[in-house]
């Protein structure tokens, strides 16, 4: 009988110790770290690393001590191979949003394109263009948009980078003034290189949201539609009428 309540015993424990290991197995709930911004060290206020390519990186960074509109920005160019090093320096007014890399006319030396936003009456862009190649930095001057891109232009710019182009678009507004609204379009560009100089061409035409589209267009493709047809209805019965009356007076004609 010992020997048996022993078993017993002895198998409670072996139970105790299993269930007590499966929950020490259980995993701990995941938790999603919020990414936090970074911190620079001042007067440092942006940095971001651009890899070209092996060996070819570009550090963009902006810096000032004093105003928070304007200061200056850095490209430190850093090529590992030959162990060369160049530093592009540059006024800057606004705070740097990103930094792009392209080769918009497929020659092979890249272009480092900062944007800058500031802000006044509108959230205006800046944007600062460098085209790297053996000799150097070639400085790039950047197109304004003339009158009939402008407008109804209030900032707050998208840019990015598409089949090697840089591609530009915006919201467009009712106006140019503070007062005004949101139409719901877009406005899009996309630039180009060729030698040394920098082209801007519309893509299409303004954008506007598909299903408003529709409700405007459809009432007036339909009343098109059903004013081409009573017009239609009234030239063939005027037709009709003008052949009755001929008819009548070729009869009488035939009478006298």
């Amino acid at each position: 009988m010992n020997y048996k309540y022993r078993y017993y015993f002895l198998m409670l424990i072996a139970g105790t110790l299993m269930v007590s290991c499966s929950e020490d197995k259980k995993p701990a709930s995941a938790t999603i770290a919020t990414p936090k911004k970074p911190v620079f060290m001042a007067p440092f206020r942006f940095h971001k690393l651009v890899e070209v390519s092996p060996g070819q990186d570009y550090d963009v960074l902006s810096w000032g001590r004093g105003s928070t509109k304007t200061g200056a920005f850095e490209i430190l160019h850093s090529d590992s191979a030959a162990a060369k090093f160049i530093t592009t320096t540059g006024d800057l007014n606004g705070d740097i949003v990103d930094a792009y890399n392209s080769d918009m006319d497929l020659d092979g030396n890249p272009e480092i394109i900062i944007q800058a936003k500031g802000k006044d009456t509108i959230n205006y862009t800046n944007m600062y263009a460098f085209e790297f190649n053996s000799s150097g930095a070639h400085k790039l001057e950047f197109p304004k948009l003339n009158r009939s891109q402008r407008a109804g232009y209030r900032g707050d710019d998208n840019f990015y980078i598409k089949d090697g182009k840089l591609v530009r678009e915006f919201p467009i507004f009712d106006g140019n003034t503070n007062t005004a609204k949101p139409t719901g379009q877009k406005r899009q560009f996309e630039y180009n290189l060729h030698g040394l100089e920098l082209s801007i061409k519309q893509l299409s035409k303004d954008s506007i949201n598909a299903k408003n589209a529709k409700v405007e267009k459809e009432p007036v493709k339909a009343a098109s539609s059903e004013k081409k047809a009573t017009s239609s209805k009234k030239s063939k019965k005027h037709k009709e009428e003008h052949h009755k009356k001929k008819k009548r007076r070729h009869h009488n004609s035939d009478d006298n």
